[in-house]
């Protein structure tokens, strides 16, 4: 497999998405995306336009090979995209105990509040790592 340098990945990005990558951090999914109830692992990124999660889909050669075998899809991209505008606000929250934050491994909570577009209130949440506070500053700041 042929790896793509990082300032590659993230010029061919931009140019696909028609928009600056302003921010970006590792992350999980947890609740708040009505089309995907599950966990997903992906990229948390705030650009000119808004908020984006994009997942890659990985597929071990186990998981392959069951695949073949039972005859199910093979894993496909997900994405979702908040317009700057629809943002009511966006929060990175962190254990406040020390304790818990020793004894209780967990990562920061991105909390992101927006208007979906029926107009209702929703919330996105998802575990990121520390760089995540660079897309709250950039989300808020515009």
């Amino acid at each position: 497999m042929k790896q793509i340098e990082p300032e590659t990945f993230w010029k061919n990005y931009e140019e696909a998405l028609g928009e600056k990558v302003l921010a970006y951090a590792l992350g999980q999914y947890l609740t708040g995306w009505a089309e995907y109830e599950m966990p997903l692992w992906g990229l948390l990124i705030a650009t000119d336009g808004g908020f984006r999660f994009h997942h890659f889909p990985h597929e071990g050669w186990i998981q392959a090979l069951s695949r073949m075998s039972t005859g199910g899809d093979a894993p496909t991209e997900k994405t979702i995209f908040i317009p700057r505008d629809r943002l009511i606000s966006v929060e990175l929250r962190r254990e406040k105990s020390l304790l818990k934050r020793i004894f209780v491994a967990g990562q920061p909570r991105f909390i992101l509040r927006y208007r979906d577009s029926g107009g209702a209130e929703a919330e996105l949440v998802a575990e990121a790592d520390s760089k995540a506070s660079i897309i709250v500053e950039k989300l808020q700041s515009r």
